[in-house]
């Protein structure tokens, strides 16, 4: 009988978009249901056979679960802290089909702060124990630099009190937000503060209405990169020999923050007979390819090529950007 039933036993299809994603979805969601209302084990029947499938399209989904109320089961899809995975996040659920019982949702939302609070460990965080202040720059005026005081600090318990502030902004700001807005963070205690601190719940109207200054400071700015100037930069490393070009005009220019995003994109050759260098074949090979992303990437859409660097095997692309959606897309394409 087994070798009958190996013939005709159904094969499973390959996952390769997101609509065979959620078609392989459709024809198990009515168990995935049940096992989340009941509270199973989520972990091994639910996660555990929704993470392969996604694996099979891309790597970096993570996911959470729960009752969104007696009738719906809500499944958020999360990069947990990965910005380049956003983008995946928001278009897997966008292709999501409308099915009754489920809610999807793209990144953690904001939680309703009245009695929000979290517990890791042995630590509390809630809008009693952590407040805030602002850190100015003078150089970068439109940085948004925070420091966090939790009341209940311990030094040597840093990586568990900073995992949980993190968890806890997530969750307060929503994902979305506490990701991309927040420039620098830093966590301490109350010992030895000299600024005014803030309550951790006006933190979200602090962040739009610097949001909203740097919006209307920037909304229009562009840059043509057409005549700008070059440099040429060379010097010798234990790895061997390192050269650089870079676009002054960017370097020296007073609205640099227009273009909050640094991407680097790498490709590595193999340059060991030519002291890690690129022979005359690579060189035109990098070259075309660096010149097919500044076609997709254009600067007066608000992607400017800064300079490359090349050397140890390597050359490297930085890119200033508006937005990080877009070089995320193309990236994983190229």
């Amino acid at each position: 009988m087994s070798f009958f039933k190996n013939i005709f036993s159904k094969k499973e299809v390959a996952i390769t978009s997101y609509n065979d994603f959620w078609d392989w979805f459709l024809q198990h969601e009515k168990d995935f249901f049940k096992i989340v209302k009941s509270r199973g084990n989520i972990e091994q029947d639910f996660f555990n056979k929704i993470a392969p499938k996604l694996n099979e399209i891309q790597k970096g989904f993570y996911f959470l679960t729960g009752m969104y109320d007696d009738d719906t089961v809500e499944f958020i899809f999360t990069p947990e802290g990965v910005i380049k995975n956003i983008y995946f996040v928001e278009e897997l659920v966008k292709a999501a089909p409308r099915i009754e019982g489920w809610k999807f949702t793209a990144l953690k939302p904001a939680a309703d702060m009245t009695d929000f609070g979290i517990k890791m460990e042995e630590f509390e965080f809630n809008k009693e124990n952590i407040k805030f202040y602002s850190n100015d720059h003078k150089e970068y005026s439109d940085k948004i630099d925070l420091t966090i005081v939790y009341d209940d600090f311990i030094e040597e318990k840093r990586p568990s009190i900073t995992n949980g502030i993190y968890i806890f902004l997530d969750n307060f700001l929503g994902e979305l937000d506490s990701l991309t807005i927040i420039d620098n963070l830093t966590i301490i205690g109350k010992e030895g503060i000299s600024k005014e601190l803030i309550p951790v719940e006006k933190l979200k109207d602090y962040l739009i209405w610097r949001e909203k200054e740097f919006v209307e400071k920037y909304e229009a700015v562009r840059h043509n990169t057409e005549n700008d100037s070059y440099a040429c930069l060379e010097t010798n490393t234990e790895n061997g020999p390192l050269l650089a070009v870079i676009n002054t005009d960017l370097v020296n220019w007073d609205a640099k923050m227009s273009h909050p995003w640094i991407t680097i994109v790498t490709v590595f050759f193999d340059g060991k007979s030519n002291n890690g260098m690129p022979d005359e074949k690579m060189y035109k090979f990098l070259d075309n390819f660096e010149d097919e992303l500044t076609s997709e990437l254009r600067d007066f859409e608000g992607y400017l090529n800064i300079g490359r660097e090349t050397g140890n095997n390597k050359r490297e692309i930085y890119f200033a950007c508006k937005d990080f959606r877009k070089p995320s897309k193309i990236f994983k394409r190229n």
